[in-house]
């Protein structure tokens, strides 16, 4: 049931990472973020209420919280046209937490590739806190591709190959390596590449602009 909501997750993501970069139209893409944000809060109490006394699973579904909040947060603020400091401070810890929830991968659970998915993960709201809590605008650009970009390879992709079995097939320690590579590879080049260009029209000062676009 998770994993459905993860392919969601990379769906929301890469719309909004498309918002950031003006291709597609905020109030647009605040429909789309109330119904995955619905779907993250409704999907992981259910898994909570199934664990019972289960820690590891409740673990594994407490998560789920971050995003749904985040994804309702954001939807009702582009619709409303509410300024982006309530969601860029919540970004901010929602990215604190995320470091713990990598380590819970990490020490606790034991999947590697998922605790630097967090990381991933981690560093995209730290972005969104840059972006729409301190309203550093020339950040914009690049903010819109990593979120694109992270839709695809820590959500889409994954719930994908976890969905049709071939995830498990792949050597877990190669695989959290090949995602660490990946991540500062392309999100460095892509700061070299995008650092010198300015904000795309219409700013950053409220959420119902295309800056609001986080998670």
């Amino acid at each position: 049931m998770a994993t459905v909501g993860l392919l969601y997750v990379g769906a929301v993501l890469f719309i909004n990472g498309m918002m950031l970069l003006g291709k597609v139209d905020a109030r647009a893409a605040a429909v789309f973020n109330l119904f995955v944000g619905a779907l993250q809060v409704i999907t992981p109490t259910v898994l909570i209420i199934a664990a019972g006394n289960r820690a590891d699973a409740i673990l594994g579904a407490s998560g789920l919280f971050l995003f749904g909040f985040t994804y309702l947060y954001v939807g009702i603020g582009l619709l409303g046209g509410f300024d982006t400091t309530g969601v860029g401070y919540f970004s901010l810890f929602v990215a604190i937490t995320a470091l713990g929830f990598s380590f819970a991968n990490f020490r606790i659970i034991g999947d590697k590739p998922f605790g630097v998915i967090w990381l991933y993960w981690a560093f995209l709201w730290l972005l969104f806190f840059l972006l729409l809590g301190l309203k550093h605008e020339h950040l914009t650009v690049y903010t819109g591709w990593v979120t694109a970009i992270q839709g695809w390879v820590t959500a889409a992709i994954p719930a994908f190959l976890l969905l049709t079995g071939y995830w498990q097939r792949w050597n877990q320690d190669l695989l959290a390596v090949l995602l660490a590579v990946f991540g500062v590879v392309v999100f460095g080049g892509l700061w070299l590449l995008t650092r010198g260009r300015r904000t795309l029209p219409g700013g950053t000062g409220r959420a119902g602009g295309e800056t609001a676009a986080a998670h």
